[in-house]
């Protein structure tokens, strides 16, 4: 039987220490600022339902690590309501602040004219493409919106950890390097595909070097662009040894024309992982990039995690 002080017979009780500040104390959760720029994603490819999702999805991720984030989506082929242009989203952003300053001014309060961009753009793009990137500054341009364009999203580390996730969930490569088992379809080496010519690969490269830590096996970047690109690639991979290979896209998925992968596994003789898509790493860091654009404090850092 207890007392109110704690039990009958005497035993020390413990209680619960007050919760102190310090470093192990976990941070609130961070929170878009009040009146922030708009985080646009700028969409490359044909519009469809299955590249709606996926931005879509791109933009839920970034809204859950920084809540009240202003988070839209722009097509660069869009040309309705239902997949808007990149151009009439930043026109449509820089509308409605001019509309809030109104409105606030007519109910009396003092508020400050609407200064600095109304949007940051960032570009869904794993890696360089002078082409797309013409066509995205353009869209900026045009819409005389006050919108900054950040860089591209690679490379980077979680790029590496997104290719080696794809790559084993296509049974292509071991899930975590530290466990002994094998997988039998493992590649030995692996092409790295990706678009933008030879800005592309040299920056694809940097990812492949990383991804080749993870998975203790050659890594060769090349162009699906380039004639022949695939094929050169899997034949000096296998002239140094390579028996398996694996192509892995460097690529989000909305940059790829149909059957583009089909056909470039076919010229290499091998196995593909699906693209990248809407892995959550995607989602951080094109909320890093706009975290950074404005000079905001993330809400963690960002990092590879290691298998």
């Amino acid at each position: 039987m207890s007392s109110p002080t704690g039990p009958a017979n005497g035993l020390p009780v413990r209680m619960p220490r007050p919760r102190q500040p310090g470093r192990h104390r976990r941070p609130e959760p961070a929170v878009a600022p009040e009146g922030a720029p708009a985080l646009v994603l700028a969409v490359p490819g044909a519009p469809s339902p299955a590249i709606r999702s996926l931005a879509e999805e791109v933009i839920s991720i970034a809204r859950s690590e920084l809540p009240g984030l202003d988070a839209r989506i722009g097509y660069l082929d869009g040309d309705n309501a239902e997949y808007p242009t990149l151009q009439a989203v930043l026109v449509n952003a820089a509308e409605l602040r001019v509309a809030r300053y109104e409105q606030a001014r007519a109910a009396g309060q003092e508020v400050a004219e609407p200064d600095g961009p109304v949007a940051v753009v960032v570009p869904l793009l794993a890696g360089p493409d002078n082409s797309l990137m013409r066509q995205i500054r353009q869209s900026v341009m045009d819409s005389r919106a006050a919108a900054e364009l950040t860089d591209v999203l690679g490379p980077h580390p979680l790029l590496a950890e997104a290719l080696h996730v794809r790559l084993s969930e296509a049974g292509l490569a071991r899930a975590d390097r530290a466990r002994l088992f094998t997988v039998a379809t493992a590649a030995d080496g692996i092409i790295l595909a990706t678009i933008g010519g030879e800005e592309a690969v040299q920056a694809a490269g940097i990812t492949g070097m990383l991804l080749a830590a993870r998975l203790a096996v050659p890594v060769m970047a090349a162009a699906l662009d380039q004639d022949g690109a695939i094929a050169a690639t899997a034949e000096q991979l296998r002239s140094s040894g390579s028996a398996q290979l694996a192509l892995a896209p460097h690529l989000i998925g909305p940059e790829i024309a149909d059957g583009l992968l089909d056909s470039a596994a076919r010229d290499a003789g091998c196995a593909y992982a699906e693209a990248l898509g809407a892995y959550p790493a995607i989602g951080k860091l094109a909320l890093s990039k706009y975290t950074t654009a404005l000079g905001i404090t993330p809400p963690q850092a960002l990092g590879a995690q290691t298998h």
